[in-house]
């Protein structure tokens, strides 16, 4: 079996869809985790929820399509961005192979989760919803040099008016002043 056979298996623990709620200060987004066409990212991403590492976590980043918010980018995205609970960084998982829009079949439309990275296969806790469809996020985008794109794994299915307050928040760049802390996040 391949390496990446051999890590979709460990990480599918369960059948999808799977539900997600998450409370935040500025309230309630639930979501539609993949787990089947996106095994790898989706089962991570649930260990996180089940380990309870993204309580106590943030929303911590706005991209919007001001001005002043991507100067040096010459595409633009929209999303808001968080990350699990930096307190407890020593418990987070080894990075994960990069699932690829290609192979997954998940676009990154209106409300997608995705994996947030530095490059391949390093991505960990970090994560964004899209606002508005994204698709230079996708496989063969112009948003990464590399063109990989990023790991799609499900989608908000009730919420994104939370989601869209948290994108309109005040701002220093791209940073939320103040972030928007993760209260408690929990499979439905």
């Amino acid at each position: 079996m391949t390496l990446l056979l051999l890590l979709a298996l460990a990480f599918s623990q369960t059948s999808s869809p799977v539900r997600v709620v998450m409370e935040t200060e500025a309230g309630e987004i639930e979501m539609e985790i993949d787990a089947t066409r996106a095994p790898i990212t989706a089962g991570n991403f649930l260990k996180y929820v089940d380990a309870g590492l993204y309580d106590g976590g943030r929303f911590h980043r706005t991209v919007t399509l001001k001005p002043d918010n991507q100067p040096d980018n010459t595409t633009k995205i929209e999303v808001i961005q968080a990350a699990a609970n930096a307190a407890r960084r020593q418990e987070f998982l080894p990075p994960i192979p990069l699932e690829r829009t290609s192979a997954t079949g998940i676009r990154h439309l209106d409300g997608a989760l995705s994996m947030a990275r530095s490059g391949p296969d390093s991505a960990r806790d970090g994560f964004f919803i899209c606002v508005g469809d994204q698709p230079s996020l996708d496989y063969g985008g112009t948003r990464n040099a590399d063109g990989q794109g990023f790991a799609a794994f499900g989608r908000v299915v009730r919420g994104m008016d939370v989601v869209r307050k948290i994108h309109a928040a005040r701002a220093e760049g791209q940073t939320l002043a103040p972030s928007i802390r993760i209260l408690r996040v929990a499979r439905r």
